[in-house]
């Protein structure tokens, strides 16, 4: 178990006192030729802004109060589709994702650990509060920051974290591990909303130490409401566990936040009730200054405390020279019931299914205690492999798995079916047994499970949680069919079209602030009925989900590709239309027209075309696996024919074209998109000529790549050959981190393993080490220190990196 515990060599180190050397911002940067194009959109947003604003309602997208990252964000806590509590890498909680797609970006300064130390003769020599972050208000005033963060070390390996708090001047070091389950392939334990605390103490001085370890929490998420709400508290002792219940809401919802700490010999545990986190804080501070421990508080008389409320729990160990203690803290959330605006279904948190609906919390707070050292241990076995691989960069250690933030802090849902949607699936289909999950596009783009970004970042879940990945195949799979006639206007062109046309996949799942699962393509700029990507897709990913989960417990994948097979069928006949000109090729409409959603692509594209090829190919496969021998002809000749256009009307020589229009020759680093999802699935160049493969990726690599900033920012999407990043749009000069990630796969795929670490390593380092978003990973990095949309899904691409490497090694 030790080397468990450990603090690895890898990850995001960084000080107590730590300032990025690069503040950057996100602005809107569109240069006069751009504007022209997307002046109508840009009034027809401003109409539906204002109308949203006006109705009290959160827009998808708000791109009049955009958001900077605050270069604070450490590893999240919490399991997967629990709602998630950020944490500051300098100790703070922050970042509260505790309503389902909403963030509220609040450092809530009540929310705290504080030391006190006392010497051999019972005299406070320290108390502090462990973070070195600076407080935002007035508030707490008699609590002392004294930590100096010179001698302090942060270290973020997701889902865990390491602090260490240098105090010899005291006589004391300190080490807080914090763990949250987020697990592979476990998927009872990754759905829990815990995390917890592990205080290694050591006394490194000669004579004895009296150290106490203080835990504080308010409730709510640090907003103007928790003002407003109604509270009650309660002690407890459970078990092996003892804490405060704090009972309270979010948004009308309930939940209640448990403090607790393990019961041990020679532990002191105490507690505070209730102290108020607007006052000076003078009540409890000078309680565990004097003591080491809380006093016995009686709460006001009322069951229920209207306003603000916070208590604490306090554990006290005295420690000899020369020995090392543990204290065992663990902060858990029962949230188990939510809603959205557009509808009164109720939905059940995923973790219900095994520790109930009602009063979780103790349940869940006791569990936590009995099991972390086995999630400690499940943990170093699944990145072990990784950090111990001589081959790989130490960047890419830290990258690896700090990026999967994401899949917990994604505004990520995770829920039961309710008798009556159970009733209606098979037993064979995943959502009986996994339920239903879903996570945002992004931090500020807030559509579920958005498809076309989804594909990029689904290698996550396909590798590390397969059922959830099948599980949402599913959901599209039955939205394929679903017609939704409602008129919607769209903000590019104006035109009035169906939310949703039947036999096409959709765009998303649906908006958190109106009814998701039941009104999906919450979207509105396009109509992604017309979109050349979208159907593709799916194709790939089904078949893709086949080909990797051959040793996944539980998945029978004939019958998966059975019961895709039909919808497979049906979106590639819808996207057959889009061949006007009966080369067995798709053509794009001069419209923004797939997921790079500002540039236009016209006739034949490498990126649309080749999904295309891919997905046909994958027709091809899955008909073959069912034995459908009738289908397999069909896509085999419109294979072979759609194969020759594509080479003739797009190979130059040296890469793809980007399209067949006047921008033609802009390199996109994105044109090999189709043969990257093939070579994940294990196949080579059936598709795709390998010296064509070749060429196109040393070309992307001389230019995208290391003529953008030296290499040091990854592969801008698009560049003309000795003129520089493609200014055409908006998309088309920026760096997308989700697509760089996927083309460095596809370099690794290729051998040219390290132009791949060059590719992705210099954006990487540029993002976690020099403007500090490691754990709010932009879509976009873009000139003159931009970026856009902070905190991304399409980054989890990075996962398909790893699959290249592993498939590289056993082959």
């Amino acid at each position: 178990m030790e080397q468990n515990n450990c603090i690895p060599r890898y990850g995001l180190k960084l000080k107590l006192d730590h300032v990025y050397p690069e503040k950057w911002a996100q602005k809107n940067s569109i240069r006069l030729k751009q504007l022209w194009n997307l002046l109508p959109l840009i009034l027809r947003y401003i109409i539906y802004y204002l109308k949203h604003v006006w109705h009290g309602r959160v827009p998808i997208m708000n791109y009049v109060k955009l958001l900077n990252g605050k270069q604070i964000y450490g590893v999240p806590i919490g399991g997967i589709g629990t709602g998630s509590i950020g944490r500051g890498f300098r100790g703070e909680f922050c970042r509260y994702q505790l309503k389902p797609g909403v963030y509220e970006y609040n450092t809530v300064d009540a929310n705290q650990f504080i030391i006190t130390i006392k010497d051999g003769a019972g005299t406070t020599i320290l108390q502090s509060v462990l973070s070195t972050y600076k407080k935002s208000g007035r508030s707490l005033s008699c609590w002392q920051w004294l930590l100096d963060g010179s001698k302090c070390q942060y270290t973020a390996l997701y889902p865990r974290a390491w602090t260490e708090y240098d105090l010899s001047d005291y006589g004391v070091k300190l080490v807080c591990r914090q763990i949250s389950p987020v697990i592979p392939h476990n998927y009872k334990d990754s759905s829990l909303p815990c995390a917890v605390f592990v205080w290694s103490i050591a006394n490194v001085c000669n004579e004895q130490r009296t150290v106490t370890i203080a835990f504080t929490f308010k409730n709510g998420s640090g907003n103007k409401s928790d003002k407003e709400a109604c509270c009650s508290t309660k002690s407890f002792s459970y078990l092996e566990s003892s804490g405060v219940v704090l009972y309270n809401s979010i948004d009308k919802m309930p939940c209640a936040y448990a403090l607790a700490a393990k019961v041990q010999d020679n532990v002191d545990i105490s507690k505070c009730l209730f102290f108020d986190p607007n006052s000076n804080g003078e009540l409890p501070w000078d309680q565990l200054n004097q003591n080491g421990k809380f006093d016995k508080l009686v709460k006001n008389k009322s069951d229920q405390i209207y306003g603000e409320v916070a208590c604490g729990i306090a554990t006290q160990v005295q420690i000899k020279p020369s020995e090392m203690k543990e204290l065992e803290l663990c902060l858990a959330w029962d949230m188990p019931v939510v809603g959205f605006p557009f509808t009164n279904k109720k939905y059940y948190k995923f973790y219900t299914k095994y520790f109930g609906r009602d009063n979780a919390t103790l349940k869940i707070v006791d569990y936590a205690f009995k099991h972390y050292e086995q999630w400690e241990t499940a943990i170093h076995d699944w990145q072990n492999p990784i950090l111990s691989d001589d081959e790989l960069p130490d960047w890419y250690k830290s990258a690896i798995f700090n990026e999967s933030y994401f899949i917990s802090d994604g505004g990520t849902v995770w829920f039961t079916l309710d008798d009556e949607e159970a009733e209606k699936l098979p037993v064979s289909d995943p959502r009986q047994k996994y339920g239903r999950f879903a996570y945002l596009e992004g931090h500020e783009y807030r559509m579920y499970n958005t498809y076309d970004v989804h594909f990029y970042a689904s290698y996550a879940l396909a590798m590390n949680w397969p059922h959830l990945q099948l599980s949402v195949q599913y959901d599209f799979r039955d939205s394929i069919f679903m017609e939704i006639p409602t008129h919607v206007k769209m903000w590019y062109d104006g035109h009035v079209v169906e939310r949703k046309v039947k036999n096409s996949v959709p765009h998303d799942l649906g908006d958190p602030c109106e009814s998701p699962f039941l009104l999906i393509n919450g979207y509105p700029v396009h109509d992604v009925s017309e979109w050349r990507d979208l159907n593709a897709k799916f194709v790939l990913q089904v078949l893709r989900d086949y080909c990797i989960t051959e040793k996944v417990e539980g998945v029978n994948r004939k019958q998966y590709l059975e019961d895709m097979y039909e919808a497979c069928h049906v979106v590639m006949v819808k996207s057959m239309k889009f061949d006007t000109d009966s080369d067995g090729l798709i053509e794009n409409s001069g419209k923004p027209d797939q997921t790079y959603d500002t540039w236009v692509m016209t006739g034949a594209s490498a990126y649309c075309g080749g999904l295309w090829l891919a997905a046909l190919y994958g027709m091809i496969t899955i008909a073959q696996a069912l034995n459908k021998t009738n289908d397999v002809k069909i896509y085999t000749i419109l294979l072979e024919k759609a194969k020759k256009a594509f080479e003739t009307k797009l190979w130059n020589g040296k890469y793809y074209n980007f399209d067949c229009s006047d921008n033609a020759t802009s390199v996109m680093s994105d044109q090999l998109c189709g043969h990257w999802y093939l070579r994940s699935c294990g196949f080579k160049y059936e598709v795709f000529p390998q010296n064509n493969v070749a060429s196109a990726l040393n070309t992307i690599f001389e230019n995208n790549v290391m003529s953008y900033f030296n290499g040091s920012r990854g592969a801008v999407n698009g560049y003309v050959i000795n003129k520089g990043p493609d200014e055409f749009s908006i998309q088309s000069e920026e760096m997308w981190t989700g697509v760089t990630y996927g083309l460095a796969a596809c370099m690794i795929q290729e051998n040219l393993v390290q132009k791949a670490w060059k590719t992705a390593g210099g954006m990487y380092k540029t993002l976690a080490e020099h403007i500090g978003m490691a754990f709010e990973t932009p879509e976009a990095l873009a000139r003159n220190n931009n970026y856009r949309s902070i905190g991304y899904m399409r980054p989890l691409s990075i996962w398909s990196m790893q699959l290249a490497w592993e498939q590289r090694k056993n082959n």
